[in-house]
């Protein structure tokens, strides 16, 4: 957000932040801005999500964070003047950790939910990461857990963000294990789940 005192928002920047406002996301998913880096960037945005549920530790079956950084005078690892820069985080089943392709098929849900919501972007790049969790001594009771956390960032081609807004709220949920919503579904328009007005 722009506070007194900084510079007038550009107006890509502005279109951007519309382009967002306006988008629907699974009724499933929680969104709330917080304050956004303030070093990277002259402008930027931050919204944190969570996928309603959760998971037998009682954290929400999915959280992540999607942030937008405009430079008007671009940066050169960027390739342009934008950046999207997100991450998902979710507890998997203990199953899970032991595949070895795990980080290969996080990355492609990622892939997937990109093209599925049609971004056109450049120079994309990020993480995979998986933490196993084992319980011993006066813990060895509990159930052992696997945290998958996938960081990713993305240069838009366009001011119209909100397609990537979609992208990595699809992903979000299916790092929960939600299933996909059928093409031509578009969700309900509630209060609690979208940025702008």
């Amino acid at each position: 957000m722009i506070k007194s005192g900084e510079p007038q928002a550009p107006p890509d920047f502005l279109r951007a932040l519309e382009s967002i406002g306006r988008r629907r996301v699974r009724p499933e998913v929680r969104l709330r801005e917080v304050t956004a880096p303030s070093r990277i960037a002259p402008f930027a945005l931050a919204l944190t999500g969570e996928v309603d549920g959760t998971d037998a530790a009682g954290e929400p079956l999915a959280s992540g964070r999607f942030i937008v950084l405009h430079d008007p005078a671009g940066q050169e690892s960027w390739h342009g003047t934008f950046r999207v820069v997100t991450l998902v985080r979710a507890t998997l089943d203990p199953e899970q950790a032991t595949d070895p392709l795990l980080g290969e098929v996080a990355w492609t849900w990622l892939e997937e939910a990109l093209d599925h919501a049609g971004v056109d972007a450049l120079a994309e790049g990020g993480t995979v990461t998986r933490v196993l969790s084992e319980s011993f001594g006066a813990l060895a009771g509990q159930a052992n857990g696997v945290d998958l956390e996938i960081r990713a960032s993305w240069t838009p081609r366009s001011t119209d963000l909100g397609p990537h807004l979609d992208a990595w709220s699809t992903l979000l949920c299916q790092a929960a294990g939600l299933p996909p919503l059928p093409d031509g579904v578009t969700p309900l328009r509630s209060r609690r789940n979208t940025v702008g007005p």
